[in-house]
């Protein structure tokens, strides 16, 4: 049951992250030219890894 929620935190504070590098609110480390493609999918991914943390932390 802690191990639940345990990953439920690590999967918000991950979307968070992804969320806020996608927008650029946060800096991506590293030079810009030097950014792997999949950054512009973090606008999509985030919100969505958000909402599946948020409907499992809800389920259990």
């Amino acid at each position: 049951m802690i191990a639940a929620y345990i990953d439920e935190i690590i999967m918000f504070c991950a979307g968070l992250w992804m969320t806020s590098v996608g927008f650029n609110y946060l800096p991506y480390p590293g030079k810009p030219a030097s950014r792997p493609p999949l950054l512009r999918h973090f606008k999509w991914m985030g919100p969505l890894l958000l909402a599946i943390a948020i409907v499992l932390a809800a389920a259990s």
